[in-house]
């Protein structure tokens, strides 16, 4: 064998394989294949802060395979991505196979096309060690926070809780925000619009001031009886939009998470089998710049489609200002392939990518907004009307950026009728409806991700980890949650009479919103009290660029390393010493049956409302249900907890109990479980109506159900979503295909059950897994280690070995 490449998946090696042809054999290392063990001897802190590696226990099969096919070629060739991360995996590759820098050669590409691939070989280049170190400074520096904070936090606030440098900052800012929004006082205002009809057309005009009581907008309204309007200005300006930049990581993340729905985790997911199928280029993106070929293979696709007024060819210039590696922004490889992707989800994401690059180079659109005055003749004051037409769409004709929170049909600009100064349109009636203030709207993870990025804290490599590892240890749900009803009032002038209404409006009701849980708040307050360093946001950014300037060659990383941890061991030795254990606890009042003091407090298993002190040897307790917040909840919601369980009957000679629970209602009989629904007042609902709910849910199972078997009832055979499965106790077992499940006899359903058990998770494991979550830099999680026989620790001295790597083309 000539020429071994290593890329980092198998898919990516299937499809550059087709493009090296026979003197080339593609593989894959399946992304990192070394990390850190899971455990406080992975850096050697003494030693100037030497980190000490293990080989994945999962990969010690493949970087033995590995090993042997690099011994048999004359040239390995390390193809990982060209961001830090892959600049490490290609490091560690170099370090774990031990190769020879005189047959190593290093390339990179952001897209996987064949005149990519064929330029990459040939320019090959060295290992940039600076990269390396940029990574390994990450790495690091997230271990000693995380392995330094997580202890601390067991002791003094609750067991298996951790922290991270970037993880707690997020969190951190949606508890901020949520405390924003409890603090706020909605206040409301009267809004004045006149509905007027010209020439056979409707049109709206706004008064620009606001009315305090419903006594003054009422007495404006009264002075406009009989009153004539009359248009007294009218300004015509012509105005442009531009089109959006193309895609960076981040906005692609925003724009798939408002467009598609689609979660930062599955947008990074798509947009990666996207790339590796050679349609995209590189996801893992800061830079909106785009390539002179790239810009020209728009132009010529938007002159075939739309015509020469619609191109205009524009570079965008980059506004993050540590911006890192000379990346393109995310574009397709070929404009001509409209539409790409093996599934509906990633042709949509495809389309996006596809119709958001190809806008970026197209013309402004042209508007003409106009503005008129209508004076009012009982009155000084004056009501504005405005309009916008488009005069030519440009960009518009195939793409139109999202914003986070949409403009209401009110706010939205509308065409207006044909005016003039001096005209007179008729009044048809004028509203004074009531408006409240909007308090702050609450995080999506799009609009979460760019805060971020405004902040300067994460890259683009880190958003989706971040979000997602916040949500995993239950520092933050997403959630959609109901709003709650509230009056509006509203006067109307017609026919000359001024009339009262008040209706009702639903309000504050949250759809895929990030909310903290109570565990997100009490250790995002404790974080803050004793770590102030590491919650601060100056200097979470700061760390960021510190990275940055290590990737350039400008700082070493070690000493970026030891700046931070001195003072912050010290604050680790102080916290641990001095520090109270923390449990949130919040004294609500008094309960009037018994005169015991009522708290909320942070328990063993979640957050609790308790009536009586501590030391109290009748204390009652009950856990707080679903959405119930210990900073907001009253005392009179916490003794209304204590109603439960409530029994409201009795069928088939066993209780039926309405209980409350993490995610709502619900009716326990007989050892089963039965939700209510949003209809069901859990407590006023009475003994028929549990029936009704208990068999309605066993008529559902009976449907879903193929077979049972009599002599084992924990074995099921189901229809589900996407076909029939077996469920054996808790575990739910694939059916193969072109298996007939009403055929399956219960050792069949056992025998397939044992085939496809889970491996055991092992303490250590999930500990390494966390860890290898919490540095948000990872492409794949770390598995399970167990100690290596030979410590692959390697200096600085062996990775400049790996930077001397010739970088020519192999000799034939």
């Amino acid at each position: 064998m000539k020429n071994l490449v290593i890329v980092e998946s198998p898919s990516k090696a299937k499809t550059i394989q087709k493009y090296l042809g026979s003197d080339f054999e593609v593989t894959s290392c399946m992304g990192h294949i070394r990390d850190l063990p899971g455990n406080d001897k992975a850096i050697d802190i003494a030693n100037d802060f030497r980190p000490v590696y293990e080989v994945n226990e999962d990969k010690k099969k493949l970087v033995q395979e590995l090993k042997r096919r690099a011994r048999q070629a004359e040239y390995v060739w390390l193809a990982s991505d060209e961001d830090r991360e892959g600049e490490a995996i290609a490091w560690h590759l170099f370090e774990a196979l031990e190769l020879d820098a005189e047959h190593t050669r290093r390339i990179v590409f952001h897209e996987i096309t064949k005149p990519a691939i064929l330029k990459a070989v040939a320019n090959p280049r060295g290992i940039d060690v600076n990269l390396v170190d940029a990574q390994q400074a990450r790495r690091v520096l997230d271990r000693l926070v995380g392995y330094g904070l997580s202890p601390i936090l067991w002791r003094k606030v609750q067991k298996n809780l951790s922290a991270g440098r970037v993880q707690s900052v997020s969190v951190r800012l949606v508890v901020e925000r949520e405390r924003e929004i409890q603090a706020f006082t909605a206040k409301s205002q009267f809004r004045i619009i006149a509905e007027f009809v010209e020439s056979g057309r409707g049109f709206k005009a706004e008064l620009q001031k606001r009315f305090d009581t419903e006594e003054q907008a009422r007495e404006f309204l009264e002075s406009c009886i009989g009153a004539d309007f009359t248009v007294s200005n009218l300004e015509v300006k012509p105005a442009k939009r531009s089109p959006s930049a193309p895609f960076t990581t981040s906005t692609l993340q925003q724009e798939a998470s408002r467009k598609l729905g689609y979660s930062l985790v599955r947008t990074m997911r798509l947009a990666q089998d996207l790339y590796e199928a050679g349609q995209i280029t590189y996801m893992r993106t800061d830079s909106v710049n785009l390539s002179e070929l790239a810009i020209e293979g728009a132009r010529q696709e938007i002159l075939s489609t739309f015509g020469e007024a619609y191109s205009r060819p524009h570079n965008y210039v980059t506004k993050v200002a540590s911006a890192q590696e000379a990346h393109e922004a995310i574009r397709p490889t070929d404009f001509s392939r409209r539409t790409a992707g093996a599934t509906d989800a990633h042709e949509r994401l495809y389309d996006l990518i596809y119709k958001r690059t190809l806008a970026s180079q197209m013309a402004e659109a042209q508007l003409e907004r106009t503005v008129v005055t209508i004076s009012i003749s009982t009155r000084p004051d004056e009501l504005i009307a405005t309009g916008e037409v488009i005069r030519f769409d440009g960009f518009l004709r195939l793409y139109l950026e999202s914003t986070d929170e949409e403009a209401t049909d009110e706010e939205s600009s509308k065409m207006l009728p044909p005016l003039s100064i001096g005209a007179r349109p008729s009044l048809t009636r004028m509203l004074a409806r009531e408006r409240f203030d909007r308090p702050p709207s609450r995080y999506t993870e799009a609009s979460l991700v760019k805060k971020l990025e405004e902040l300067g804290i994460g890259r683009p490599s880190t958003y989706a980890p971040t979000i997602a590892n916040v949500q995993a240890r239950n520092y933050v749900v997403k959630e959609d949650r109901d709003g709650r009803q509230r009056e509006i009032r509203e006067l109307r002038l017609e026919r000359q009479i001024v009339s009262r209404t008040v209706e009702v409006e639903n309000t504050g009701a949250e759809r895929s919103k990030l909310f903290p849980t109570d565990i997100g708040m009490i250790v995002t307050d404790f974080l803050v009290k004793h770590f102030q360093e590491i919650m601060d946001y100056n200097f979470t950014a700061t760390v960021e660029k510190q990275f940055d300037e290590i990737a350039q060659g400008n700082v070493r990383w070690t000493e970026m390393i030891r700046s931070f941890y001195e003072p912050f061991e010290k604050d680790l030795v102080r916290t641990s010493e001095t520090a109270e254990r923390q449990s949130g606890e919040r004294l609500l009042g008094v309960d009037p049956a018994s005169g015991r003091n009522v708290y909320v407090r942070l328990a063993r298993y979640g957050p609790i409302a308790q009536i009586g002190d501590a030391d109290d040897e009748n204390k009652r307790q009950k856990g707080l249900p679903g959405n119930a917040s210990m900073e907001s909840i009253t005392l009179e919601q916490a003794l209304e907890l204590f109603k439960f369980p409530r029994v409201i009957g009795a069928y088939e000679d066993f209780p039926m109990e309405v209980k409350l629970g993490r995610f709502g209602p619900y009716i326990e009989h007989n050892k089963a479980f039965y939700s209510l629904s949003k209809e069901d007042d859990p407590y006023t609902i009475a003994g028929p109506r549990g029936i009704e709910i208990i068999l309605a849910r066993r008529q559902k199972i009976a449907e879903n159900t193929i077979k049972v078997f009599e002599e084992d009832a924990s074995v099921k055979i189901l229809k589900g979503r996407w076909g029939p499965y077996i469920v054996v106790g808790r575990q739910n077992v694939r059916i193969p295909k072109g298996t007939e499940a009403s055929t399956l006899t219960l050792e069949d359903c056992l025998q397939l059950a044992q085939q496809q058990e889970p491996p055991a998770k092992t303490k250590k494991g999930a500990k390494a897994k966390a860890d290898a979550a919490d540095t948000a830099a990872a492409k794949k999680p770390a598995a399970r280690k167990t100690p290596a026989k030979k410590t692959a620790a390697k200096t600085a001295t062996k990775k400049a070995a790996a930077k001397k790597t010739a970088a020519k083309s192999p000799k034939k």
